[in-house]
């Protein structure tokens, strides 16, 4: 018998689940369809979404069939779990634009498991759901007492922030996609972040009120440091998975330079290596530990291909001071502000001019090894072809426009 609570325990992939004995005996007597659903808010998913995106893979290695469900219907409202204001409602063009980018990100991270993975978009039921039929097939069994102790409610509550009809109608809507999937595709299983508990937990009271059947929920925990602190962002903002967002290099060396403390946790996340190998490479050398991270990551997310790439881009740059090659420009144009805050802004270096002046403050920006300590630094042509540090690891060589 397979323990799959603790497996996903042991690869901190797990944060509460429904009456676990009973979740680990209907997963070992028979490969079920299990669900998790993404709301199509941007058009790309960042590095926090990889924890679900793991879950996902560990249970159809093992045979079990997943359903995404790609919120086409419920991003039309908007999830306000987690949320201190109410999501920007977006344009139906948007949301579908942004659903077929997640296809294509799906597509290619389960590129191994196509045979196990089913695309649905609750557009499709929902969109063409009667009120009328909805509350009389559903309002009854939902109690406004039990809605309004979840945690993404009270939280809104308690800090007297609107929280609007619009919303609060959100986890009905996702409560009748449990319902739906259970009854249309024998979906016995919803995964979700941990913000989704509330929403999981009413899904299930509604199928075992109005279908009389068993259903369980699991939840994965935050993407989070040893410190606490949710990981994904960079001094360039978002850490997204897909490519053309963010380049192969800097995914790689958003990986390899995770803080000693946080290499275990993430390899046990991220890759196969059992417990003991990722113990005995951490304590052999932690920095070879850190670039086994980012390989599998990028791997994964982009293609072997780059992630080789990039590590060899990178030994060039750190381990060999090879500046000749492999560096990108910033290209600069003579006819707009020389200030070299205002150059990292324009080109998406650091997401402020507040920011760069913060890093100069801090010293956190060298051109030629020298630190800028002048928030009002200007760059000239004596500067074409010097190299250009943010921080440790982040180096550019500039160059004008002709």
């Amino acid at each position: 018998m397979v323990d799959y609570i603790q497996q996903f325990k042991d690869r901190h992939l797990f944060h509460q689940c429904t009456n676990e004995e009973e979740l680990n005996k209907h997963l070992n007597k028979e490969k079920s369809f299990f669900y998790i659903g993404f709301d199509a808010t941007s058009d790309a998913l960042h590095a926090g979404s990889l924890v679900q995106l793991r879950a996902i893979k560990q249970l159809v290695k093992l045979g079990h069939q997943a359903i995404i469900l790609l919120g086409g219907g419920t991003t039309k409202v908007g999830d306000p779990s987690g949320k201190d204001e109410s999501r920007k409602i977006l344009e139906y063009e948007t949301i579908n634009n942004n659903i077929e980018n997640f296809k294509r990100i799906f597509n290619h991270y389960f590129r191994d498991y196509k045979d196990n993975i089913t695309y649905v978009n609750n557009d499709t039921w929902l969109s063409d759901l009667n009120y009328i039929e909805l509350l009389r097939t559903v309002g009854s069994h939902l109690s406004i007492n039990r809605m309004l102790t979840f945690e993404s409610v009270k939280d809104r509550l308690k800090r007297e922030q609107s929280l609007s009809f619009l919303e609060f109608n959100y986890m009905v809507l996702q409560s009748y996609d449990f319902y739906y999937l259970n009854k249309n595709n024998n979906c016995s299983l919803q995964i979700g972040g941990s913000d989704q508990w509330g929403n999981i937990v009413l899904g299930i009271e509604l199928i075992s009120k109005i279908s009389k059947k068993d259903s369980y929920g699991l939840t994965t925990p935050l993407l989070t440091t040893s410190s606490g602190k949710k990981m994904g962002k960079t001094e360039q903002g978002a850490v997204w998975i897909d490519k053309e967002k963010f380049n192969s290099f800097d995914f790689f060396q958003y990986w390899r330079n995770v803080d000693d403390k946080d290499v275990k946790k993430l390899l046990l996340i991220f890759s196969d290596l059992d417990k003991e190998e990722i113990t005995s490479l951490i304590k052999e050398d932690i920095n070879r530990a850190k670039k086994k991270l980012a390989l599998v990551v990028t791997s994964d997310c982009h293609t072997k291909e780059d992630a080789l790439a990039a590590e060899q881009k990178a030994t060039d740059l750190f381990e060999n001071k090879n500046f000749d090659q492999d560096v990108d420009l910033i290209q600069i144009n003579n006819d707009v502000s020389l200030k070299l805050t205002d150059i990292l802004a324009i080109n998406n270096l650091i997401p402020s001019k507040s920011e760069a002046k913060r890093m100069i403050e801090n010293s956190g920006i060298k051109i030629n090894d020298i630190a800028i300590n002048d928030i009002n630094h200007e760059i000239t042509d004596k500067d074409e072809g010097s190299i250009l540090k943010i921080g440790k690891k982040r180096i550019f060589k500039i160059s004008f426009k002709n």
